[in-house]
């Protein structure tokens, strides 16, 4: 797999921006997704967020994921249109988000989700007969069924403020 230098960049910026964020408390809380903050006006929390992850484990599920699908989108849109589907993607995660939880003042959420989903979602309609394989699961799982299951689990990260 080649390795580009926009994917780079974006697995770099999760990866340095949560490490930030995981080592200081002040910048965390200042960068987050916060309902009341983004109804004050913060709302460069809407891209900030996207950047920022809970824990190492769950910024090392958003930035695998991302590294397998990133790829194909890449080589069939190219490096702005790739950048402009994962930005949009993460606002667009953030905007459904924020339409949910809009009565819920104290709601916060992290993570590269729903960018990562944009991503996962791109490639599937690009290479619809792709498979993915798993070190624990020795056959290939059809990558729209693992697109469900990220799907599902987002939204149940989201509703139950999990990672």
């Amino acid at each position: 797999m080649d390795l580009n230098i926009v994917m780079i960049a974006v697995i770099a910026a999760n990866v340095l921006v949560s490490i930030k964020g995981f080592n200081d408390p002040s910048f965390f809380e200042r960068y987050k997704f916060e309902i009341r903050a983004i109804k004050k006006g913060e709302k460069l929390r809407m891209l900030t967020s996207g950047f920022l992850h809970v824990d190492f484990t769950h910024l090392l599920f958003n930035m695998i994921t991302f590294y397998f699908f990133a790829p194909i989108v890449i080589f069939h849109f190219g490096n702005l249109k790739f950048l402009a589907i994962y930005l949009a993607s993460l606002l667009a995660g953030n905007l459904l988000s924020f339409q949910f939880h809009k009565n819920e003042d104290y709601y916060s959420a992290v993570g590269a989700s729903g960018a990562v989903t944009g991503i996962i979602y791109s490639g599937i309609l690009l290479n619809p007969g792709m498979s993915i394989y798993f070190f624990f699961i020795p056959i290939p799982i059809p990558a729209y069924i693992f697109g469900i299951g990220y799907l599902l689990y987002s939204i149940y990260g989201m509703k139950n403020r999990v990672g």
